[in-house]
């Protein structure tokens, strides 16, 4: 009883702990955004520029951006691969039987990405697991380092997000050929609906089929970049206003707690529909 009565103990101090360090983190974030508004104010007056932070622009400066220019859109992706490796080969190297924090990190969004395989597209689906894990790691550390004041968020540019999906498209597409053959086309062909309805259901289905990338390059780059423009708008209230910005740094803590949780939303969303479409290739029978 009295060792129950200490782990308890323990435990709660630690939680507490966790709250406090993540509620110190986002005022941290509302203080530098405060200050970067308020620098932004003083330069350019009371004129915000939300879609300004989208630019792509020369890294090492410049103004012209070539196919070999290395941008800030190149550097911070090659930001978000550097940290899917630390995570995973660094983070992961020791594979102690008492894991590390960053064990703990890599082995839990490892068992919940393979997890949603399995129960989305089936277990017949893992041997493209690896291919599904590595986009939702990149996705959720690029939208993270987005979230740093003063970082560039390569995921609200739809080029990327556009590559990624068509990427998953053509892919999903050749294995539902490569592995049914003309059989893949029973996906658009509704045999449970009546048959006067099914060339028409056909042709709705072919249509939503080849609109896919589209809905799913446009849903990510477009909610990260609503996400942070809004940020920036209270950002630049909050330097307009001042010492007395009190509700605009309000909003900037509330709206970047919210932006933490879309960004991993957002990966989270991204990967389960390509475990969806995954599934379609695999099994196209209505």
């Amino acid at each position: 009883m009295a060792a129950d009565t200490n782990a308890s103990a323990e435990t709660k101090p630690a939680s507490g702990g966790s709250g406090k360090i993540i509620a110190y983190g986002l005022i941290a974030v509302a203080a530098v955004l405060f200050i970067l508004g308020l620098m932004d104010d003083y330069e350019s007056g009371l004129s915000i520029h939300p879609m300004d932070q989208f630019i792509v622009a020369p890294f090492f400066g410049g103004d012209t951006v070539h196919w070999y220019t290395v941008s800030n859109t190149t550097v911070w992706m090659g930001l978000a691969i550097l940290a899917v490796v630390l995570l995973m080969v660094v983070g992961t190297r020791g594979r102690a039987v008492i894991p590390s924090r960053a064990q703990s990190i890599a082995e839990l969004a490892y068992g919940f990405v393979r997890k949603m395989v399995e129960d989305v597209a089936g277990k017949d689906a893992l041997p493209y697991f690896p291919y599904i894990f590595t986009l939702f790691l990149f996705i959720l550390c690029a939208n993270f380092l987005g979230l740093i004041p003063g970082s560039f968020t390569s995921t609200s540019h739809i080029a990327v997000t556009a590559v990624m999906a068509a990427a998953v498209f053509i892919t999903v597409t050749l294995l539902g050929f490569i592995k049914n053959g003309a059989g893949f086309l029973s996906l658009f062909w509704v045999s449970s609906a009546p048959l006067v309805l099914r060339p028409i259901l056909a042709v709705i289905e072919l249509i939503s089929y080849f609109v896919r990338p589209v809905s799913h390059s446009i849903r990510l780059a477009g909610n990260v970049m609503a996400g942070h423009a809004v940020l920036k708008v209270f950002a630049g209230f909050a330097g307009a206003l001042g010492a007395g910005a009190v509700a605009p740094i309000i909003g900037v803590v509330a709206i970047y707690g919210l932006e933490v949780l879309v960004s991993a939303i957002q990966a989270y969303v991204f990967t389960i529909l390509t475990c969806v479409y995954l599934k379609d290739a695999l099994h196209p029978h209505h």
